[in-house]
């Protein structure tokens, strides 16, 4: 479904989502420039965000760049074998976002509630071992939907009601067993939605906790402010992921769905670098140091 039928748009949402798209790509490759640069960012908490980044990148790669395509040659059609692709690579990029934001939550959580076992507990094998694991389950899921997808009955000349193939609603075009739909949609939200939410509560619980016991008020803004970039992120990647499940399940209104899942998918990997960038001090000297290195 395209985002709009009239032509005196297609124009102007090319330019946007162009300008959008360039935007994230150039924005997470400066985080990640800036952390393997300087040495002093090569931390658990940087490596994990370098990650972030790249699959931010990913994330917003397997969309925008078909969409803009289908502007410019005003054709919504997509192949089965690149509906299907393009819908791997949502799941890989997307499940890494959440897996990747779940471990940083575990992250703040040692560096604040055990600050001396810190270095031994986030060790390097461990912070390798996370992304890792991170990339198995997001390959996992995928494969999941993929099995589900060939199982059934090969489908064509069929409309999506969005901008590009979503997940809920590949299922929903190839799953004819209400049953089944249900039960695959219940088992993957259980684990990589309430699994991954609850371990990111769990975690910022222990973290309140342990500032509240912080005596001086200096201390609790300094063990927040550690947080609060992450938190952003946080609320901005599963509110939009939220809103577009709720957009699609309960109102089923298609523009609806669209609106928040351009929110999921270009907005919220385009506010990533800004977020980090305006509230982290140390992003911020890296990148000064680049810029008076390179000039």
């Amino acid at each position: 479904m395209s985002l709009s039928e009239d032509p005196e748009l297609q124009p102007i949402l090319l330019g946007l989502f162009l300008s959008m798209y360039l935007v994230t790509v150039l924005g997470n490759l400066l985080i990640i420039l800036a952390v393997s640069s300087d040495s002093h960012l090569h931390t658990p908490m940087y490596f994990f965000l370098s990650n972030l980044s790249l699959a931010y990148i990913g994330f917003i790669s397997t969309t925008v760049p078909k969409m803009l395509v289908n502007i410019q040659t005003q054709s919504r059609a997509i192949s089965y074998v690149g509906c299907l692709t393009q819908m791997s690579f949502i799941l890989i990029f997307g499940c890494m976002d959440d897996m990747l934001l779940t471990v940083m939550a575990y992250d703040r959580y040692v560096a604040i509630c055990h600050p001396l076992q810190y270095s031994i507990i986030m060790n390097p094998h461990l912070c390798v071992f996370l992304v890792l694991m991170s990339l198995f389950f997001s390959l996992l899921e995928s494969q999941i939907h993929n099995l589900i997808a060939l199982y059934f009955t090969y489908f064509k000349d069929m409309e999506i009601s969005n901008f590009f193939c979503q997940p809920s609603q590949v299922l929903s075009l190839v799953c004819f067993d209400t049953f089944t739909k249900n039960t695959v949609m219940y088992i993957v939200g259980a684990i990589y939605g309430f699994l991954p939410v609850l371990g990111i509560f769990s975690s910022y619980y222990k973290i309140v906790s342990s500032i509240l016991r912080i005596p001086s008020s200096g201390g609790k803004y300094k063990a927040f402010s550690t947080c609060g970039s992450h938190l952003s992120v946080v609320c901005l990647f599963y509110g939009t992921a939220i809103g577009v499940y709720l957009a699609s399940a309960v109102s089923h209104s298609p523009r609806k769905t669209t609106v928040f899942s351009v929110m999921y998918t270009v907005v919220t990997p385009m506010l990533n670098p800004f977020i980090y960038n305006l509230r982290n001090k140390d992003i911020k000297t890296s990148l000064k140091k680049l810029w008076s290195r390179s000039t």
